[in-house]
């Protein structure tokens, strides 16, 4: 398969929806963490709802990839 400047193109767009997905996730993720620890400190039986305040951020990630993957498969890289 010869790479031409429209695969290029298309492989650049998909590692860009990857990193903001990443870049996203971490930033959001951050805070939470933060703020939920602080929250486990003040009271220890509020762990199930910090940890689902953690877990609900990695949608973030999953469209990121989910669009990489529909931006390969239109440009035909996949």
């Amino acid at each position: 398969m010869a790479i031409t400047l429209e695969t290029a193109i298309a492989a650049i767009g998909a590692g860009i929806a990857i990193a903001g997905g990443a870049i996203g996730t971490g930033s959001a993720q951050a805070a939470i963490g933060s703020a939920g620890l602080g929250m486990i400190a003040e009271k220890p039986e509020s762990m199930g709802t910090v940890l689902l305040f953690l877990v609900i951020p990695e949608t973030l990630l999953i469209f990121g990839f989910v669009v990489a993957i529909l931006i390969m498969l239109t440009a035909g890289i996949i």
